[in-house]
């Protein structure tokens, strides 16, 4: 059993240039197949639910399937899953497609947790981005969403836009605070292939800000948040404390989650799994009930301990060397030498990186998961 669901709802008004996840145009006849086939796809999975403690409903974007729409979801899950008042319960939502009376509506479905995806308070890189909302929009759907009564706001925002510079990052930092989120995730630009970004990037049309300039973002991302009482967390998150996302910090901690939806992906008693990601077949498959999961991985114990490292170290705490999922490896040794030259810290039993390492990750990471053979 697991009590954490993430549902998958791709629907989007348009998709970013910058966007490669499973995400298609609405479509309202779309929509409401796919409701039913979620739906469906829950009151199959239900063995799964005692109680939830986290329900993330993400996309696409969740705000277009309509209100109708997300009552009859809430009322499934509320038939499935076990909600209860102190589920955290988020839903993704993007400037330009909330108004007052939605989020009201949402409120009173038992949603109490906003992530709006603004990226950037410069309307210029914006464009770039292929964002359908302007800034003014954004500090809108920001200042609607308090007024409705939510008192957990996340923004996401991003770094190493074309065009960006120190002071326009400064900038959206600025007014991002002003707005008084409880959590703000600051995540750098990946140009990611097979998307209209990563061609234009080829081709010239557009450039990417200075390795040097973009690390220099993050490092002030991490003071400025810091000074204004944002805690942080992981690499790319930051939390008024107590306000950090206990969702993702589920993933982080490798613990069981379900997934619904189109590709959705699941990891419970120690298997991964998917969901077909082609929406047709999703639909189709759950219309004769049955599970449209592409692929099951029962993780060997090094996969596992691999995954341990590689996302335990993604939190600012990091992995706790004592843990028994460490018993077999000479972790403290593995890392020695990311030790001296100043990549990973030790505080206690915790082994976590600095702030030198934060920046390289994937290097420092990588290189330990090379020492201990994994």
């Amino acid at each position: 059993m697991t009590d954490a669901l993430y549902i998958h709802l791709p629907f989007c008004a348009r998709k970013c240039l910058y966007c490669d996840f499973l995400s298609v145009p609405f479509s309202a006849a779309r929509a409401e197949q796919y409701v039913v086939a979620v739906c469906t796809e829950l009151s199959m999975k239900k063995k799964l639910f005692e109680s939830l403690s986290t329900l993330y409903i993400g996309g696409g974007t969740p705000t277009l399937l309509g209100l109708e729409r997300l009552v009859r979801l809430f009322r499934c899950l509320r038939d499935t899953c076990g909600l209860s008042p102190d589920t955290e319960i988020t839903l993704e939502a993007n400037p330009g497609t909330v108004s007052s009376d939605l989020l009201d509506a949402l409120r009173s479905l038992g949603v109490n947790r906003l992530s709006i995806g603004v990226q950037s308070f410069q309307d210029s890189e914006l464009k770039v981005l292929g964002r359908i909302h302007n800034s003014a929009e954004a500090a809108c759907a920001i200042a609607e969403a308090s007024a409705s009564g939510f008192s957990n706001i996340s923004l996401d925002l991003m770094y190493g836009i074309p065009g960006q510079t120190m002071a326009s990052w400064k900038d959206t930092l600025s007014q991002a605070v002003s707005l008084g989120p409880t959590h703000i995730s600051a995540y750098e630009l990946t140009p990611e292939k097979e998307t209209p970004l990563f061609g234009m990037l080829s081709s010239g049309k557009l450039s990417l800000p200075h390795e040097d300039l973009v690390l220099d973002m993050y490092g002030f991302a991490i003071d400025f948040l810091g000074e204004h009482g944002y805690r942080h967390y992981e690499i790319s998150n930051f939390a008024r404390p107590g306000r950090e996302c206990r969702h993702n910090l589920n993933y982080w901690d490798r613990g069981d989650y379900a997934g619904v939806g189109a590709g959705a992906h699941s990891f419970v008693n120690g298997i991964r799994a998917y969901n077909s990601s082609d929406l047709e077949h999703y639909i189709e498959e759950l219309h004769f009930r049955c599970l449209p999961q592409k692929e099951e991985q029962a993780l060997t114990r090094a996969e596992a301990s691999r995954e341990h490292i590689f996302l335990g170290l993604r939190k600012t705490e990091g992995i706790l060397m004592t843990s028994p999922v460490f018993s077999v490896f000479h972790l403290h040794e593995a890392a020695s030498g990311l030790l001296e030259k100043g990549y990973l810290k030790t505080c206690g039993e915790y082994l976590s990186l600095t702030r030198r390492g934060l920046v390289v990750s994937n290097m420092v990471i990588g290189k330990l998961l090379d020492n201990l053979g994994l």
